[in-house]
């Protein structure tokens, strides 16, 4: 296998000598330099190459030890680097910079203003708050959206209100959701933010471009793997619509700002999709998609107790629960005892209701509650009027085979649910074929 060829060292220039020059479009420039240089070398077996500056992005691909980076600058503890064409990000832990230039740091600093400030999992106060950063701290910004920062936090992504962030410098970050498309029939890409600086080539009317931040009136982009920049007066900037979503066609939702939404290919089949939305600012958006199955028997046309079967329909959420403490949802959590049950017994009283032990003839058949499917889980509110026969203990819980008739994920992905649901977004479940998603 070919090692990945990343690029050459960076060379940091100095112009010494410029002729100015008369506009972006058509032109050559001589330009003399005074270079220092500084080579890159990666000193770990294999390292990643990650889409942000952060471990929580994905990986696009690896280097190798020895091998030399072509830097274009530095975040925190990680270099934005030339890859394959593309930018990535590898932590600077594992990388040998050798000379006495340093990688330019980016080129606007983000001053937290307010003594306190909450970092949110999106773009509005409606979310979660995920942790908080206080006066006078430095943000990592990745994108503005909005009125809101995305920046790296701790590894993870979060978001910041841009009111209580000050922006010093004059590059700002690219907003995020944007097509930038260019409209001179030629266009040069230069190796600064200015006429004076060299053209290193040029782009074409109605070629996209890869937009990393704008200084003034120039862009800063991605150009056949290095740096470019182009005059922001001959680029059209344009929002890019989002695709339509399922949850965007329901009309039966009413208050309901959570969904999630729980389809399979057809009734008969055990294997389910698992995706969860969440409206903000009045649009939905996709928080989560994950694989899931359903009862053996896949789903009910009409449930009745033991049939192996899920219940299709739209439910509102219940308690949630766990054989442990609970791992951070809002829901109301009940933990498990080895005593607790769930009533499956159609002609008990307490038929589909959360009971302990002993039955006292109370009931005649109970589900035991202390087992590993339901180390975390929360109650689908289905048969609340607890009509007997037609089903109990609907839940949404830990497992990866088949169900007796519930909704089950992965373990991950049951309390990544658990944390993000909350109450006060009125969250319901849909369960359904594909092909009869429009009775919603």
């Amino acid at each position: 296998m070919k090692k990945l060829m990343v690029g050459m060292a960076l060379t940091a220039t100095l112009a010494t000598a410029v002729t100015p020059g008369f506009g972006s479009i058509g032109g050559n420039q001589e330009k003399a330099y005074a270079a220092a240089t500084v080579t890159y070398k990666v000193t770990a077996s294999k390292l990643n190459v990650r889409s942000g500056a952060g471990t929580t992005y994905g990986i696009i691909g690896s280097v190798v030890k020895g091998q030399t980076l072509s830097v274009m600058s530095k975040s925190g503890s990680w270099y934005k680097i030339n890859y394959n064409g593309r930018t990535g990000y590898v932590s600077s832990d594992y990388v040998q910079a050798s000379g006495t230039a340093t990688p330019p740091a980016e080129s606007t600093t983000y001053t937290v203003t307010a003594s306190t400030l909450n970092v949110r999992s999106g773009a509005g106060t409606n979310y979660a708050s995920i942790g908080s950063v206080t006066k006078g701290q430095k943000l990592s910004v990745v994108s503005k959206s909005g009125s809101w920062y995305k920046i790296n936090y701790n590894g993870r992504t979060g978001y910041v209100s841009s009111d209580y962030v000050q922006a010093s410098g004059t590059t700002t970050p690219p907003a995020e959701s944007t097509t930038y498309t260019v409209t001179a029939s030629t266009l040069n890409v230069r190796s600064g933010g200015g006429t004076n600086y060299a053209s290193i080539g040029s782009v074409t009317k109605g070629q996209k471009l890869s937009v990393v931040s704008k200084s003034g009136s120039w862009y800063k982009i991605n150009y056949n793997g290095r740096t470019g920049y182009v005059s922001s007066d001959y680029v059209q900037a344009s929002a890019t619509t989002s695709p339509k979503l399922v949850v965007d066609s329901f009309k039966t939702l009413g208050n309901a700002q959570q969904v999630i939404l729980v389809t399979a290919d057809n009734y008969d089949t055990k294997s389910a999709k698992i995706q969860t939305f969440e409206k903000v600012d009045g649009k939905w958006k996709q928080v989560l998609t994950a694989n899931g199955v359903l009862g053996q028997k896949g789903f009910a046309l009409s449930k009745k107790e033991g049939d192996m079967e899920s219940p299709t329909g739209k439910y509102t959420i219940g308690t949630a629960f766990g054989r442990y403490a609970n791992p951070g949802t809002k829901l109301p959590y009940r933990k498990i005892t080895a005593n607790d049950v769930w009533v499956d017994d159609s002609k008990s009283s307490l038929y589909n209701t959360w009971q302990q032990k002993p039955a006292n003839g109370r009931w005649t058949s109970a589900e035991n509650m202390d087992i590993p499917a339901y180390d975390y889980g929360f109650v689908i509110n289905y048969n609340e009027s607890r009509t007997p026969g037609k089903g109990s203990a609907i839940f949404f819980h830990v497992g990866t085979n088949y169900t007796a008739g519930c909704t089950a994920t992965s373990k991950e992905q049951v309390v990544s649910i658990l944390k993000w649901l909350n109450p006060e977004k009125n969250p319901v479940i849909i369960q359904s074929p594909v092909s009869e998603l429009d009775k919603y």
